[in-house]
């Protein structure tokens, strides 16, 4: 609003504001706002703001609110959300990223973490290239540890049960370089992949999206997400950390990633 020179008294000109200024005014604003103190946890610039009555408190910062202590909770992400986020990124995209490149854009992240995550990851992937390199690390920092701790979190309560899954199906789109981005799961949850480009007509979505959208349903329905034949799915504790893998092939595994999960926490909880 100061960018765009309204007041409280003015504000409902901004339903009048030209689109093309808004836009124009969203970088000056960002700079200043400046820089937020756990920017991997408080990662927007423009989004709700805690006012202590509509929102009463960040949602799992530093523990899920009480009120909802007895909601169960299902959470989780896709194996590799940050290629949408770089899909007009040309070295990424064409996979001609070069190791300093890489370096430098993990110590924007990272700060001083940086050389461990990259010896993490080669040791993770020692035949990924780069780009590939810098999609992992990017999704779990900017996204995969902020569900982790959430879950976590939550489930220290006690109270309600917390599953948590992960889509591991890589979409055939764009000679699969887009792997398993940030949304994919949204066809195989609600049962349509035959309308969204990513997976239509791709080989086993139908079936997995069955599986997918009965169990969301089950779980809205009982808040279990356990229907036949799916593995055993137990809750996300602090002792198991059980994950819900869903690929071709369905399977749980325990703690997965834990050197990067434990090295992303500390980054992103600046502790």
């Amino acid at each position: 609003m100061q960018q765009l020179g309204l007041t409280r008294d003015s504000i409902d000109r901004l339903q009048t504001v030209p689109v093309e200024q808004l836009v124009a005014a969203i970088t000056p604003a960002k700079r200043t706002v400046g820089r937020p103190e756990l920017p991997l946890l408080d990662r927007y610039d423009f989004g709700p703001v805690v006012d202590g009555q509509d929102l009463p408190q960040q949602p799992c910062d530093p523990s899920p609110a009480a009120f909802s202590d007895d909601i169960p909770l299902l959470i989780g992400d896709t194996k590799d959300e940050a290629t949408r986020f770089l899909v007009d990124d040309d070295a990424v995209w064409n996979r001609t990223l070069s190791e300093a490149e890489l370096r430098n854009r993990l110590a924007a992240v990272a700060g001083g973490e940086a050389d461990r995550l990259l010896d993490l990851y080669r040791t993770r992937d020692p035949q990924a290239n780069p780009a590939e390199l810098l999609i992992a690390a990017l999704t779990h920092g900017q996204f995969w540890i902020r569900s982790t701790l959430f879950a976590e979190r939550k489930g220290a309560r006690g109270r309600a049960p917390v599953y948590m899954y992960s889509l591991a199906w890589e979409t055939p789109a764009f000679d699969g370089r887009l792997k398993a981005p940030h949304a994919l799961d949204l066809p195989f949850v609600f049962d349509n992949t035959e309308v969204a480009e990513a997976t239509a007509g791709a080989p086993g979505a139908r079936d997995l999206a069955a599986m997918i959208s009965a169990s969301w349903a089950a779980f809205a329905r009982t808040g279990n997400p356990a229907t036949a034949g799916l593995p055993d799915w137990p809750a996300y504790t602090a002792d198991a950390r059980t994950v819900m893998v869903f690929d071709r092939e369905r399977r749980t595994v325990t703690d997965p990633d834990r050197d990067a999960r434990l090295l992303w926490a500390r980054v992103a909880t600046g502790g």
